[in-house]
């Protein structure tokens, strides 16, 4: 199928590249994919074909399940005119009698690019130094940039624009605020993070964020107010207080985050036309109250149906 001008611009600059963490992009890169994403979207929609990946395989490893992940990933090779193969942690040798390096010089001979869903980001960059086909992050402890990659998309088809945007995170600094504030650093959205003590992001992290922020303009701030990191938001985002895999006391840290839940009181702060964000699955009652999540401001299944659509623009641009 014949290219359209946009993707062959794009494949030029990003062609064989690696999709590892949102701060390996430009503001002008990652804004090239999402709008990439919406066109895909609209052709999608009306059943335009765009098997722009004809005769090509993703190989996905799964090392942590995921419904999104999959799904997503899946549809999106195959609407490409591609196919996608499913690896879960039994049905490879890696780590168990094969090196993560021999994985993925091996894997390259086979397929033409490879995701990968796992625990540790020191995995991805192994896979991604001794690979020769891109490979893009499915989720470590660390990151999650397709998640941020459909929440920046999904804010500007809500808002039209990320200028003059605020964003507030409530929960923990786990992988998901830690690439969303990436994400809003590099795209000029003023972001507020506010965690319990104990649960910050990550120093390096922070501060690299804060190196982004400077070149776009946005405003960087962690707190352990809520209710202040609220006031006057655009977006208030959450997760889930107890990421997978994550082991300990399980009262104890719904103790801990109590005073965090984005509730009905706490989003009132907020400006009237805020949306709610949640990359799923949700636990309502824990991290959000119900009323929220279902409410007429949450856009959480716009989230989770444009992974499957800023994911083909990563694709279609990388393979």
């Amino acid at each position: 199928m014949n290219q359209p001008v946009v993707l062959q611009q794009m494949k030029s600059k990003l062609n064989g590249k690696d999709f590892l963490q949102i701060s390996d992009f430009t503001k002008d890169e990652l804004m090239d994919l999402i709008e990439f994403g919406i066109k895909l979207k609209n052709m999608q929609k009306l059943g335009e074909p765009h098997r722009y990946l004809e005769g090509k395989t993703l190989a996905m490893i799964f090392e942590k399940s995921s419904t999104r992940t999959r799904v997503s990933f899946e549809t999106g090779m195959y609407q490409l005119g591609g196919m996608a193969q499913f690896l879960n942690k039994d049905d490879i040798q890696m780590g168990n009698g094969e090196t993560v390096a021999d994985t993925a010089k091996v894997l390259s001979r086979f397929v033409d690019a490879i995701m990968i869903r796992t625990y540790g980001h020191d995995i991805v960059v192994e896979l991604a130094e001794n690979a020769t086909v891109p490979v893009i992050n499915g989720l470590t402890d660390d990151a999650h940039p397709c998640q941020v990659m459909a929440d920046l998309m999904t804010i500007y088809e809500k808002k039209g624009s990320f200028n003059g945007l605020k964003l507030t995170f409530v929960g923990d600094g786990n992988n998901m605020s830690q690439s969303l504030l990436m994400g809003c650093a590099i795209m000029g959205i003023d972001c507020y993070i506010a965690v319990p003590k104990g649960n910050e992001i990550k120093k390096g992290i922070f501060q690299m964020a804060k190196e982004k922020a400077k070149l776009s303009g946005a405003k960087i701030v962690q707190t352990y107010d809520a209710q202040e990191a609220v006031k006057a938001a655009d977006i208030i985002y959450t997760d889930v207080w107890a990421s997978m895999g994550w082991e300990g006391d399980l009262q104890a840290r719904l103790a801990e985050f109590a005073d965090y839940q984005v509730s009905e009181e706490l989003v009132n702060g907020a400006k009237d036309d805020y949306l709610f964000m949640h990359c799923l699955p949700a636990k309502r009652g824990e991290e959000v109250a119900a009323a929220v999540i279902d409410g007429e401001n949450s856009v959480v299944f716009d989230q989770a149906e444009n992974r499957l659509h800023v994911q083909k623009a990563i694709l279609a641009t990388l393979v």
